[in-house]
């Protein structure tokens, strides 16, 4: 049976659980909630990185997406960062969503899931 490791875990929630071959992330929301969606977008994806690493992958081996915008409108603003970010070849599948989000400031949060 495939052991169940959790990373930066409170009583409600954990950053990252691996099982076996697969990591998933919770949602990622911005460092600075202040900042315009583009930016927002920066920030969570530098965060996604980071957490992928530590987990003992990346963003090549991202399988799948969720994209909680707050404003459906700003997807077209958010793409961009987005292209930027995938790797060539290997997108992953990809959902964007509108959605209330936990604190005003927030206009996008992103949640993976990825191989390793």
């Amino acid at each position: 049976m495939d052991e169940i490791q959790y990373l930066d875990s409170s009583h409600r929630y954990s950053k990252a659980v691996i099982h076996g071959n697969t990591v998933y992330l919770a949602g990622q929301v911005a460092d600075d909630p202040g900042a315009p969606v583009q930016e927002q977008m920066r920030q969570i994806l530098a965060q996604i990185d980071a957490l992928l690493a530590r987990c003992g992958t990346d963003k090549s081996k991202v399988l799948s997406a969720n994209v909680l915008l707050k404003d459906m409108r700003d997807l077209a603003a958010i793409n961009p960062v987005w292209d930027e970010w995938v790797v060539p070849g290997r997108a992953p599948a990809r959902t964007p969503s509108e959605a209330r989000l936990a604190l005003p400031g927030y206009l996008v949060e992103v949640q993976v899931t990825a191989a390793r």
